[in-house]
This record gives structure tokens, C-alpha cells and sequence, in this order.
């Protein structure tokens, strides 16, 4: 048995509990504490008068680790793991930092991916079948509403040339590549080891729908406030005039 207690626990206590072959662990933090009763499937209690069976959780296997300076604790072997730790090492703080945001992007691109039951295209795909589509789109639209489209078409491509400078290549050449491919094939992005067109789904490179989803609610409400303190600050200064 375990007995894993967030407050402290006095010697004479710890002395009785391993003459009884019982494993106390003292002063835990309260999200280990938390993710403990995830793992185990046990629940934490707030005084001894209420433990019953039903209140225990199960792990094959718990020991103590020294990792460099630090004594760490090991719970593993768990029935049915709702939590686990990932372990990560690295030979300075900078290294460590770089791959916690790695590991935890990742998970959240999958959790994303799971929650919205689909995925899109990447490596610039959707940006650039947008950008076709509009041009499509702009020849049926007359008036100044062309403008806002034009200008909405061309800013698709920010992406695309982000990710050919990013890489090492000229954008515009990596731009009208995508742009001659994506004529042909409505899914085409940009490898970013040749610098040539690709169809992104044969390389397994997607991106989350909610990603693209907020990306395109969100660029348009900052426009439309961009242009409407435009709007304001010319009213303001025809009023200074008159």
C-alpha cells in the first residue's frame, strides 16, 4: 500500500506505516494530487473516518528515481490512465523550454483534430486554393466591392510566402509555382526542402479546421476595425476642416 498525503506527515507516523509495509509520501503538490486520481483511479480524501475500499486506487508499480539532484516519485503500471507525465530532458533550460512548447503543440493539434472530427490540407494548400477561388469569384463582381476581394485574395498568400522565405527560397518564385499547380490541382502546397509544389496530403502535412476557422474570422474582424478607425479618423479631420 501507498499512502500519499498533500500536508505532512510526522516521523512517528511514518515509522508505524512502514512497519506495515505501507509507503508514506508526504507534502505532495495539489495537481500531483489531482493527476494521481486520474492515473490510479483513486479519489483523494479529506480525513480517515471517511476511507473506505472504494476510495483506493491501483498501480503495479510505485519506487523512487533520482534524476541528477532531484528524487523523484514513479507511479506506473495503472489499470486505466486518465493521466500520464511525460518526461523530457535536455542540456540547458533553453532546449527544455523549446521542447515542452513542441510536445504541447502537438498535443493540442491532436486533441483539435479529434474534437473537429477533420482535418485540412497545410504546407500553404488552403491559402492558395482560397486565393484561386476568390480571383474566380472576383470576375463575377463588379463595382468596388472588387477591391476588398483583390486585396483579401492577395493577403491569402502571406502564408504561402512566409513559409517559401522561412525555408530559403524567393517567395514570389515559390508564389507563382503554387499558383500555376493549384490551376491544376485543387490541393497543392509548398515543399519546404525543394521548394517545389507538393500535394501536402501524400506527406501527411494537415492543419486543424479550427485553426484555419479562427484564422479567417479573426483577419477579417481586425480589417474591418482597421478600416473603420480609417473611416472615423478621416470624418474627425473633414469636421476639423469645415
Amino acid at each position: 500500500f501507498v499512502v500519499i498525503n498533500q500536508k505532512g506527515i510526522d516521523p512517528f507516523s511514518l515509522d508505524a506505516l512502514a512497519k506495515e509495509g505501507i509507503l508514506g509520501l508526504r507534502r505532495a503538490k495539489r495537481r500531483n494530487m489531482e493527476r494521481l486520481a486520474l492515473a490510479c483511479g483513486g479519489t483523494a480524501m479529506n480525513s480517515v473516518e471517511e476511507l473506505t475500499e472504494d476510495c483506493l486506487g491501483q498501480a503495479g508499480l510505485v519506487y523512487e528515481h533520482m534524476l541528477g539532484e532531484n528524487k523523484f516519485t514513479y507511479v506506473e503500471k495503472c489499470a486505466k490512465p486518465q493521466s500520464v507525465t511525460i518526461l523530457m530532458k535536455g542540456p540547458n533550460k533553453h532546449t527544455l523550454t523549446q521542447i515542452k512548447d513542441a510536445v504541447r503543440d502537438g498535443l493540442r493539434a491532436v486533441k483539435n483534430a479529434i474534437e473537429d472530427g477533420c482535418v485540412i490540407p497545410g504546407a500553404g494548400a488552403y491559402e492558395v486554393a482560397t486565393n484561386i477561388a476568390l480571383k474566380k469569384y472576383l470576375e463575377t463582381v463588379k463595382g468596388r466591392a472588387r477591391l476588398g476581394i483583390q486585396a483579401y485574395a492577395d493577403g491569402m498568400l502571406i502564408i504561402p510566402k512566409t513559409l517559401g522565405t522561412n525555408s530559403g527560397f524567393d517567395a514570389q518564385e515559390v508564389i507563382v509555382k503554387l499558383l500555376q499547380e493549384g490551376a491544376l490541382n485543387p490541393t497543392v502546397g509548398l515543399d519546404c526542402d525543394s521548394g517545389e509544389a507538393c500535394v501536402p496530403q501524400d506527406q501527411g502535412i494537415y492543419d486543424n479546421y479550427r485553426v484555419k476557422k479562427q484564422m479567417i474570422n479573426s483577419c477579417t474582424v481586425i480589417a474591418s476595425n482597421l478600416l473603420l478607425v480609417d473611416e472615423i479618423m478621416r470624418a474627425g479631420m473633414s469636421s476639423l476642416k469645415g
